[in-house]
């Protein structure tokens, strides 16, 4: 995959700065806004930015490994809850319908034939990953297909007129998978980045890092990207990670969910570090590997809510918070205009 993603040009960030300690508020008053705004003039190479037809990605997969208990839930509540969201019953079609989002779920590898529905995107690559505890989860054949088809799905909403773009996930076993991928992206070890995912006892939490920890055994702790991604991903993952790099060379924004989501990036990032510049993140999940992902990125999140669902939800949560960023910059009075006296 031939990438290209342009770092934004930092000229334009004096006068984007100048344009905000020039509202009528004490300098620094809105805090994190003021760098968000900050970053989305820099995305759009604007001082005056606009978010056009916001759009939320749900990307959906089955896991091979699911079937070996490293979820307290069953592999079918991936289908089932496919079918959730197609009926609007979510809570992730809830946050998109109260911040404004269109809402698009991607079937990247659900164990399930769902035909021709409203709101679905059909891009399966096959029906589930294989189970990573004996073998590899793809091979680089799906995994570049899976890659390839998200950055297509990525364009495909640039040329509709998008400019930001949410990115959520459903796949029984995915917080396995984002576990081992954490563990071979970043420094951490396999049992810090290991949580409790869908509600694991503390038998069952055991029991996930016995078989994560047999999985490493097999497939080794692999430090290149795309072979990490073969050997433990899933197929949403790997197309979320294809549509986040899409989406950056579109030069849109990201705004960047939990644990599942941030797996994707770390594998984006590897490929292309310049993706980092288009992406907010959202929030701080509550599964242990979230936080070292983010110390990896060197980056905090906009809120912390205590949230583990996925889904997209906390992507959708923030969107408010990204067009206030926005419209205080286009909108707010300057000292001048408002005739207001500044500092003296």
């Amino acid at each position: 995959m031939n990438i290209s993603i342009a770092r934004p040009d930092r000229a334009l960030a004096a006068a984007l700065q100048q344009r905000i300690d020039a509202k009528t508020k004490p300098l620094g008053a809105l805090g994190r806004l003021e760098a968000l705004a900050q970053q989305i003039g820099l995305i759009q190479q604007s001082l005056s930015p606009e978010l056009r037809r916001p759009h939320m990605l749900v990307f959906a997969g089955d896991h091979g490994a699911a079937r070996a208990g490293v979820s307290a839930y069953p592999q079918d509540v991936t289908w089932q809850m496919v079918e959730n969201f197609l009926a609007g019953g979510a809570a992730i079609n809830v946050f998109a319908r109260q911040a404004g989002m269109a809402l698009s779920v991607v079937d990247a590898g659900v164990a399930r034939d769902f035909g021709k529905r409203p709101g679905l995107i059909d891009a399966k690559v096959a029906p589930g990953t294989a189970n990573y505890l004996e073998m590899p989860a793809m091979d680089a054949t799906r995994r570049d297909a899976a890659m390839a088809r998200g950055r297509e799905l990525a364009r495909e909403l640039a040329e509709q007129g998008c400019n930001v773009v949410g990115f959520g996930e459903m796949g029984i076993g995915n917080t396995a998978s984002a576990s081992l991928l954490t563990h071979c992206l970043t420094c951490a070890e396999l049992d810090i980045v290991v949580g409790r995912g869908t509600g694991l006892d503390d038998a069952g939490l055991a029991r996930k890092r016995r078989l994560l920890a047999q999985a490493v055994a097999r497939g080794g702790r692999v430090a290149d990207p795309l072979e990490a991604l073969a050997q433990y991903g899933g197929f949403e993952i790997a197309m979320m990670a294809g549509a986040m790099l899409g989406a950056a060379e579109a030069g849109m924004i990201l705004l960047i969910d939990g644990f599942i989501v941030t797996s994707a990036l770390l594998v984006a990032h590897s490929l292309c570090p310049a993706i980092l510049d288009y992406c907010v993140f959202a929030h701080r999940s509550q599964e242990p590997g979230h936080a070292v992902q983010l110390a990896h990125f060197n980056t905090e999140p906009l809120v912390q809510l205590d949230l583990r669902l996925g889904e997209g939800t906390g992507a959708a949560l923030v969107y408010p918070l990204v067009q206030a960023a926005v419209n205080f910059l286009n909108e707010m009075a300057s000292f001048d205009s408002a005739g207001v006296s500044g500092q003296a």
